[in-house]
């Protein structure tokens, strides 16, 4: 079991390293079809991957001031809040349900790696590079609660609704609403977890080894990621992430899932 969790986070990290982020969306299929986790143990083993690997893509970002602190609180906060409810309703729901809600947002996360980088031009943002948040408090609270809800639910970070929110609809450059949105995902797995805690047992075995073996896969293929075509890299983990959804999707019609 260990070995294959080694293999499964090795493979996880290096998706992640070389695409910038993403990768932990496939922690959750590699928990429950690579490693035979009930969904109900995959979901919160997930977000220790998230927020592990978070953290560590964090770290550089820190030091080059990039993180918008007070942004991140805003919808670290909503986040926070609406995690709990998101794992109430992960528990409330069959694993055939969310595993196909999670084969949904798998083809989500595939059409946006698919699609150019859209340019910052947020109707928030304001001549200076702050924001306006008497008119973009409401959408940011909605935006980290959907964030939030999902991180509970399905254990993925959400950084394919947090990243575009900040630079759509907030007006940060995307290098800052990268690194606002580690930050941001963070508070999220944790609240995830700590929603989870009690409920199941999660093996921190498995888990751990899986989530230290994708900190350094991704560490190391962070280092690669700059020589290789970013374009090529998003098209090609699209590619990935439909295969992935396909099979989720199948199984999950098959019911072939452990629970």
């Amino acid at each position: 079991m260990l070995v294959l969790a080694v293999l499964s986070g090795l493979a996880t990290g290096v998706a992640l390293g070389l695409v910038g982020g993403g990768g932990s969306v496939l922690a959750l299929p590699a928990f429950v079809y690579g490693l035979g986790l009930p969904v109900s143990q995959a979901v919160p083993a997930s977000l220790l991957v998230v927020a592990l690997s978070s953290a560590a893509a964090l770290l550089p970002r820190l030091r080059r001031g990039e993180v918008r602190w007070r942004v991140a609180a805003v919808f670290g906060a909503a986040g926070t809040i609406v995690a709990f409810a998101g794992a109430a309703v992960n528990r409330a729901l069959p694993p055939r349900l969310v595993l196909g809600a999670f084969a949904v947002v798998l083809v989500v996360v595939g059409v946006r790696m698919l699609r150019s980088p859209e340019p910052r031009g947020g109707a928030c943002a304001m001549v200076d590079g702050a924001v306006n948040w008497r008119s973009c408090l409401p959408k940011a609270l909605a935006t980290g609660a959907g964030a939030g809800f999902l991180t509970g639910l399905l254990g993925v970070g959400g950084g394919f609704v947090v990243v575009p929110a900040l630079v759509w609809l907030l007006g940060l450059t995307m290098p800052v609403a990268v690194a606002t949105s580690l930050v941001i995902l963070v508070i999220n797995s944790l609240a995830g977890l700590a929603a989870h805690a009690g409920q199941v047992r999660l093996d921190l075995a498995v888990a751990g080894t899986f989530a230290v073996a994708a900190l350094i896969a991704s560490l190391l293929a962070g280092r690669f990621a700059g020589r290789l075509p970013a374009a090529a890299l998003r098209r090609g983990f699209a590619v990935l992430v439909f295969g992935v959804a396909a099979l989720v999707g199948t199984q999950t019609a098959l019911n072939a899932a452990p629970v």
